[in-house]
């Protein structure tokens, strides 16, 4: 770690490291959340109960579930409807006539899709670890695929007698694509929600979408929390002549205050990174969105090597583990009001003592 200390001190020398900042407040001057991404995804299968358990324990404010749908009309968890990275399908021979390619979102995509299969066929394959080169699969083979239901009688479950309970975070994946087969999220997405009893903008909820249509439709119908979630290229799958970045320019932050309350970038449209793998200097955007009174909750950090700056890597196996931290520290003094993070043990401390370390 001395190593990539000093050679961060050497660029910022040069003039090629960021600028030491001063910190800002959050938009409502309360602490950052950390949203468990996928659960505690880096320790166990995503998006399932097991992850989801863990990144309780460690300490996270919400839950993240991605949800997609079978062809029985249930929401399940997972992180895209084709399933081969993330489950034992292709080793099930009796579903091998079920692969097929799909058109997802202007993409040709190859594999077994959740609409293919009712929710009872799901439950008869285990979850695997997506990165295997980057993290241990262990624990492959041992935990279904959970519905949202599932999902949500856990949180009943563990906030019993908290006082601030644990939110859940649900994503609509490919929303646009869903209905055009017959099986939009809206109707039970906002079912399941109203029938475990959150209501209301202060509700421990937020749901989610790279799409805007689906966010307005529910908007139409919900007064519960919604994020807009953007990339740093492209734009949503359901409008082609919207970019991400136009919807982060001042006029396209206060056209989303419109119908969400909040916005989910791709962490580099708050701190770029330079052409040395390093942190840049922060731009605009969290100043831009508090404005429009919107939240800001990037994404994703990750301990992994592989995903961190330069300054904060462990060494040169992608697979090992760096300073998390101190790229946590360095994100939280722009004002976000919370993070997604694959690693709840790491990220829970630094966002709960704030930015004073």
């Amino acid at each position: 770690m001395r190593v990539w200390r000093t050679a961060l001190a050497l660029l910022a020398l040069a003039g090629c490291g960021a600028e030491p900042m001063a910190a800002q407040p959050t938009l409502d001057g309360k602490p950052a959340i950390v949203i468990a991404h996928r659960g505690a995804s880096g320790e166990r299968p995503e998006h399932t109960l097991a992850s989801y358990e863990l990144a309780i324990e460690q300490g996270a404010d919400f839950i993240e579930p991605d949800l997609v749908l079978t062809s029985d009309g249930v929401l399940v968890a997972r992180h895209e409807n084709e399933i081969s990275e993330t489950t034992d399908v292709a080793d099930h021979p009796e579903f091998a006539a079920r692969k097929a390619t799909k058109r997802i979102d202007g993409q040709d995509v190859t594999g077994w899709f959740t609409e293919d299969f009712t929710l009872a066929e799901l439950k008869t394959l285990r979850a695997k670890e997506r990165l295997p080169q980057l993290r241990s699969t262990e624990f492959d083979g041992r935990y279904q695929i959970p519905t949202f239901a599932e999902i949500l009688d856990l949180l009943v479950r563990v906030n019993k007698g908290r006082e601030h309970p644990v939110g859940v975070y649900p994503e609509t994946k490919h929303p646009s694509y869903f209905a055009g087969i017959g099986l939009p999220h809206e109707a039970p997405l906002l079912a399941m929600l109203e029938r475990y009893g959150y209501h209301g903008r202060s509700a421990p909820v937020f749901i989610q979408s790279f799409e805007v249509g689906n966010l307005k439709a529910i908007r139409a119908k919900s007064d519960l929390p919604l994020i807009q979630l953007m990339d740093g290229e492209g734009g949503p799958a359901d409008d082609a002549q919207q970019s991400y970045a136009a919807m982060a320019t001042p006029a396209g932050l206060k056209a989303i205050a419109a119908y969400a309350d909040g916005i989910g970038p791709n962490k580099t449209m708050i701190i770029p990174r330079t052409a040395l793998g390093t942190l840049g200097d922060p731009t605009h955007l969290v100043r831009d969105a508090h404005a429009a009174g919107l939240k800001v909750h990037p994404w994703t950090f990750r301990r992994e090597n592989y995903f961190l700056p330069l300054g904060d890597k462990g060494g040169i196996n992608p697979a090992g583990h760096g300073d998390l931290a101190d790229e946590i520290r360095t994100y939280l003094k722009t004002g976000i009001d919370g993070l997604f993070s694959d690693n709840s043990r790491e990220a829970v401390p630094v966002v709960h003592a704030g930015v004073s370390q």
